[in-house]
């Protein structure tokens, strides 16, 4: 497979998924699978699910084009134990179904969290006994470290963390399309370059989809994703990490998933840690992702979605230039050069700090937010310099700590 089947590949899972969106909308009406407004979401009016429909759609015929059935790989690292380093793409698919499955009937019925854990889970599973597994990775200057026993259980962990991840991040008009289109697109261009053409495939066809259902997600939206979507798209850009990305040595398997998938992960996790803080359910809702905390300080959704867009790209371009970086992730663990090691993990802390920098921003710009309206619910007449002095002391002290 050429760069031309992945470009022909994300068309055509584009155009259907563009064409069969409104389809799709018109289902969720009948079935009732809609969004209604409400304080925690930014939706303004009912707005159908099951956007994910046509996602599915637009993925299961560019695969059944463009994919082989069975994805051969050289090394043990992408293959489950005794599959003979194979692959197998509609088991892969099967499980894509499964819980596209899973995530409409959750748009449609409202499953409790563990059963959609459980279908999570259970399509996770499928992949594995698929062929998608790691069962080891190489460390530079160390070699390679075997688990074949754990690897089938770390693989279904990150398969149902980044299922989850892009599901967080499904709060905004246009924002879990847009960025899984951009991660595909990045994951696709990496597993080329490490000659699995039938990963970035999948990462391309995967972010065609995402493209296409955008068209019609993006603010003001008329329809939305739902978790049949959020949870499809997240079990593929998994996949495709897994048997395309993650192929190499553990630096780049470290770091280019954590780079391109930055920023709804570190939503996530900053959000699970809000609510670990505050002993409240890990998967409880609130108003604390970051586009809640934009939108709290006065950004539009298309604002918020456009600086999104814009540090995802950026990330993900820091992500692709490094996968070119000459640190020769083949051969023997004394070929590797110590210097452009360093220089990647050097480069890879400075943005990591500098997103949690900005996370920590939006928390401060959040709480000067919140205490402008308190000042002024008590005493309209309070000047600005009063609250820039007020909002100043609490930062020193460590006041806006303490506030929830």
């Amino acid at each position: 497979m050429r760069y031309t089947d992945a470009a022909l590949a994300f068309v055509v899972a584009m155009a259907v998924a563009t064409l069969l969106t409104p389809l799709a909308a018109r289902v969720a009406w009948r079935v009732g699978a809609i969004d209604k407004p409400s304080e925690r979401g930014l939706a303004q009016r009912d707005t159908p699910l099951l956007g994910g429909l046509a996602i599915l759609a637009g993925v299961l015929l560019a695969a059944a084009i463009w994919m082989p059935g069975e994805i051969r790989l050289a090394r043990t690292v992408g293959a489950r134990p005794g599959s003979g380093g194979t692959v197998h793409t509609w088991v892969v698919v099967a499980g894509a179904c499964l819980i596209t499955l899973v995530g409409a009937i959750d748009d449609a019925r409202d499953l409790r969290p563990q059963w959609k854990l459980l279908g999570q889970i259970a399509a996770a599973v499928v992949a594995v006994e698929g062929g998608a597994v790691v069962t080891d990775v190489t460390l530079p200057f160390v070699g390679a470290l075997q688990f074949p026993n754990t690897g089938g259980a770390l693989t279904v962990v990150w398969l149902v963390a980044l299922m989850n991840v892009v599901n967080f991040s499904d709060g905004v008009d246009g924002l879990a399309a847009g960025l899984c289109t951009i991660d595909g697109i990045a994951f696709s261009i990496i597993a080329f370059d490490l000659h699995v053409s039938a990963a970035g495939v999948l990462a391309a066809l995967t972010a065609g989809a995402a493209l296409g259902f955008l068209f019609h997600n993006f603010h003001p939206a008329s329809v939305f994703m739902g978790d049949s979507g959020a949870n499809l798209l997240g079990y593929l850009l998994g996949v495709a990490a897994v048997i395309g990305s993650l192929k190499t040595n553990v630096v780049v398997a470290l770091v280019v998933p954590l780079f391109i998938l930055a920023v709804p992960f570190l939503d996530t996790s900053f959000v699970i840690a809000k609510r670990l803080k505050y002993r409240r359910k890990p998967w409880s809702a609130d108003a604390n992702h970051f586009h809640h905390r934009m939108a709290r300080i006065g950004f539009s959704q298309r604002k918020t979605v456009t600086y999104l867009y814009g540090w995802t790209l950026l990330l993900a371009g820091v992500a692709v230039a490094l996968r070119f970086v000459p640190y020769h992730d083949h051969g023997p663990p004394h070929q590797y050069h110590a210097g452009w090691v360093l220089l990647m993990a050097a480069i890879a802390l400075i943005a990591l700090a500098a997103s949690v920098y900005l996370v920590y921003v939006l928390e401060i710009f959040k709480f000067k937010g919140q205490r402008t309206r308190e000042m002024l619910s008590a005493d309209p007449a309070t000047s600005e310099h009063e609250i820039e002095e007020r909002v100043e002391r609490d930062l020193e002290t460590g006041e806006f700590e303490r506030v929830r």
